[in-house]
This record gives structure tokens, C-alpha cells and sequence, in this order.
């Protein structure tokens, strides 16, 4: 059993690993071509825009076909409560990025927003009352201190793009936390989450777009003259995000929103790096000093995190337990619609004889094995959740 631990373990490792370098890779590629359709195209809300409409329009066909189950209905005061301003925080996170990458360098908008495990150590306090130890705290000052002097050093230093890089970073460390607990609470899977928070996203920005920027697109020579290049990286640009977005919270899934912070910032410097690599831009070497040092103080931020769960056991406050949504558990006859369900996919016509010898137990009396195995599942409601499974 301990050898079987083990193998868990290191698979999960492993599929970990894996997705972040996909992650990587695939996260490099959408800011490079972002940026070079920002600079020939220079309307980061329209980017989002089609960023937005590739979520919603790809992830219905796609899950579907990759048998990803489905949702099931959320409260209403829920839906309003959390997965409304979830899907607002989204859009402007995904907004104020576009126009970070828009008027600054790739590799000093990605400096920036290093500064994730800061914002989420702030919001995790504000919301959920959760303190950290003074080592934490501390491991905090090499990222702020390496931020600034890239920021002061930064040859295309620009207001507007340092302050929109600091927002959509509050908002990304945001929809990571809250993400997460929508995850616990509803138990949705977490890519049909993300079509949901895309295409309500989608919903609430398409008036907005429409009001503010649709002229000035539709002016752009890029539109009027049907320049393919620029179409064809919009296009691409709107597929790779889709992709990273997937992989983001598939990782999400996977782990807890500190260690998701910290692999976004080791994303960071592959990031940083492919950008100065493929675009160029000039950086001076004390640029690339405090890039560096921003970088150095999130791996002590994961040392220090690491020390402090071995140390002490992380307990939760009572303000960020979690309040699972309860769901009605299904009538007698709904059970024996369910089961009749799983007899006709169990068995198939491969005579499957244990699912028929628990079937015949139910309909002379006996406990249905299906249920009574799930008895020790939270709420009482296995039935529900194995519709689930």
C-alpha cells in the first residue's frame, strides 16, 4: 500500500510538471504573438474580445467531444454571489494584461506581475483572515525590491502599462483564489468553469466593446483592407489563449492558489525569456538585475511557504471554511431510474454478473451496493455525486 502511495504520488508530480511545461510553452507563444498583434493592432480591448469568443465558442464542442461532464445548476444567490464578480474580475484582469502588454515590453509587463504571491498573501488576509508567519512576509521584500528597480530602470517605462500590469495581476491572483473555492463548493469540473466564467464574461464586455471600440476597428486599415496577416494572428492569438487556459486551470485543479502562484511566476521566466530572445527589445543589465531578483524572491516566497507548512500544519480560520452547496438527495423511484441507468452502461452485454447480483438484491429488498458503498460521502447525497463521477 505504501509503494502504491508512492507511485500516486509521483504520477501526480509527474502530470503536474508535465502541464506546466505545456504551460510554458504554450503561454510564450500567445505574449509573443500577442504583443506583435497589439503593435500592428493596437486595440487590447478587441484582443480581448476575441479572446473571450474563442473560450465560448470553442469549449462547448470540444468539451463535448472530450466527454467532460457537465455542470450542474448553481443557487441563484451562489451564481450572483461568486460566479458573477468571478467572471467580472476575469475580464478585467484579462483587459488591463492586453493593455500592459500593449504599452510596455513583454518581459517587464511578466516582471511585474511577479508580484502574484504579494497579492495573493493581501487578499487571502482580507477575505479569508488568513495570516502568515513573519518569514513569508519577508520573503516578500526581493520581489518588491526587484520590481522596483526594474521598473525604474525600464528603458520603456510607461505609467499606464505598470499600473494596468499591477491590476491584472490583483485580478488573476483573485480568480485564482476564488476560482478554487467555487471548485470545493460546487464541485463543477474546473475547464466546464472556465467556459462558464468565459462566455458570461463575453456577455457582459460585448456591449461594452461595442460602445468604446467597434468604430475605431472597423476604421483601422488592418479591417477595412482585409489584411490577412493581421487576421491570422488574431486568430492565433485567440486559440493559444484558449489553450492556456485550459492547461492554467487544469493546474489549478491540481493544486492549492499559493503553489498555482508560484508556478505562474516560474512561467514568468520562461516567458521573460523567449520575449527578449525572439523580440529583442533592450534591457540594461540592471534591468535584467532586478528581473532577476524579482524572480529569487518568489523562490524564497516557495521556501519560505514550504518551511512554514512543515513547521506548522496550516489550520483554517472559521471565516474561510468552506460552505458546500447542499443538494436534494434523489427519490426512491429516481434511484431505481439510476439504477437501471448504470445496469444498461455496466453491463453493456458483457455480463457484468456483480452490477445484476446487486440489482436482484435491491428488487427482492436488499440495500442497493451502489448506494450503501457511498454512504460515507459528505451530506448524505452519494447518489448525486456518483451521476457525477
Amino acid at each position: 500500500m505504501l509503494g502504491s502511495g508512492k507511485r500516486t504520488g509521483s504520477r501526480h508530480v509527474a502530470v503536474v510538471l508535465l502541464m506546466c511545461l505545456f504551460w510554458y510553452v504554450i503561454s510564450s507563444s500567445n505574449n509573443v504573438i500577442g504583443k506583435m498583434v497589439l503593435n500592428e493592432f493596437p486595440f487590447p480591448m478587441t484582443v480581448t474580445l476575441v479572446q473571450l469568443t474563442s473560450i465560448t465558442l470553442y469549449s462547448g464542442p470540444f468539451f463535448n467531444l472530450w466527454r467532460i461532464r457537465k455542470y450542474q445548476d448553481i443557487p441563484r444567490d451562489y451564481y450572483w454571489r461568486l460566479i458573477v464578480p468571478l467572471a467580472i474580475g476575469k475580464l478585467l484582469a484579462s483587459v488591463t494584461s492586453h493593455i500592459s502588454l500593449w504599452k510596455v515590453p513583454v518581459s517587464y509587463a511578466h516582471t511585474v506581475k511577479a508580484t502574484m504571491p504579494l497579492f495573493t498573501v493581501i487578499l487571502t488576509r482580507l477575505f479569508f483572515g488568513e495570516r502568515q508567519p513573519t518569514l513569508v512576509y519577508l520573503s516578500l521584500l526581493p520581489i518588491i525590491t526587484g520590481v522596483g528597480i526594474a521598473t525604474v530602470t525600464e528603458i520603456s517605462f510607461d505609467m499606464m502599462g505598470l499600473i494596468s500590469a499591477l491590476i491584472s495581476t490583483m485580478g488573476f491572483s483573485m480568480q485564482n483564489i476564488f476560482s478554487k473555492k467555487v471548485l470545493k463548493d460546487t464541485n463543477i469540473h474546473h475547464l466546464r468553469l472556465l467556459h462558464l466564467l468565459g462566455r458570461l464574461s463575453l456577455i457582459i464586455f460585448l456591449p461594452i466593446w461595442l460602445y468604446m471600440d467597434s468604430l475605431a476597428v472597423f476604421r483601422h486599415t488592418a479591417i477595412k483592407n482585409l489584411d490577412y496577416r493581421v487576421i491570422a494572428l488574431l486568430f492565433t492569438d485567440g486559440v493559444l489563449n484558449w489553450l492556456q487556459n485550459i492547461i492554467a486551470f487544469s493546474v489549478l485543479s491540481l493544486v492549492t492558489p499559493l503553489t498555482y502562484a508560484v508556478a505562474s511566476a516560474s512561467k514568468r521566466i520562461f516567458v521573460i525569456a523567449v520575449s527578449l530572445l525572439i523580440l529583442g527589445n533592450p534591457v540594461t543589465w540592471v534591468n535584467c538585475v532586478g528581473m532577476t531578483l524579482a524572480i529569487v524572491g518568489v523562490l524564497c516566497y516557495n521556501r519560505a511557504k514550504q518551511i512554514t507548512r512543515q513547521r506548522d500544519p496550516p489550520t483554517l480560520p472559521l471565516s474561510a471554511k468552506s460552505n458546500n452547496i447542499k443538494y436534494t438527495p434523489l427519490q426512491q423511484q429516481q434511484h431505481t431510474k439510476m439504477d437501471s441507468y448504470y445496469r444498461g452502461v455496466m453491463n453493456g452485454g458483457n455480463g457484468n454478473t456483480s452490477v445484476t447480483t446487486t440489482t436482484n438484491k435491491m428488487s427482492n429488498g436488499g440495500t442497493n451496493s451502489l448506494l450503501a458503498n457511498g454512504s460515507s460521502l459528505p451530506n448524505g447525497t452519494a447518489a448525486t455525486r456518483l451521476l457525477f463521477v
